[in-house]
């Protein structure tokens, strides 16, 4: 059928203390789903962010987080612009549209 990757929207740092090793080096990625197949490219609304410890390299989950940490993402979810959601049509579409109304067009010439 297709794929789904996640394309970073931002990454942004945080200065809050890491739960795991109480270090001051947390990075929060914010990323957004895009869909791509044989006929389209699609952009969902779908949002999805991670919150990762640069020293340890751990990903750090909301149930771990201080009330500091939920204040930084919330505000940077809200400073946050995300694509449109949209479906680009690839080539590959065209050429079958344009192939099925060919095909309709003779098929109606041929029968009158």
């Amino acid at each position: 059928m297709g794929t789904s990757e996640r394309h970073i929207l931002s990454q942004n740092p945080v200065t809050n203390n890491c739960p795991e090793c109480f270090n001051q080096d947390l990075s929060l990625t914010f990323y957004q789903k895009h869909l791509i197949g044989r006929f389209f490219d699609r952009i969902t609304p779908e949002v999805t962010h991670e919150l990762k410890c640069n020293t340890c390299g751990s990903v750090l989950y909301p149930i771990r987080w201080t009330p500091d940490i939920e204040r930084s993402v919330e505000y940077y979810q809200k400073a946050l612009k995300p694509e449109k959601a949209k479906i680009r049509f690839r080539p590959l579409f065209f050429m079958l549209v344009f192939l099925g109304i060919l095909l309709v067009g003779l098929l109606v010439y041929y029968l009158l």
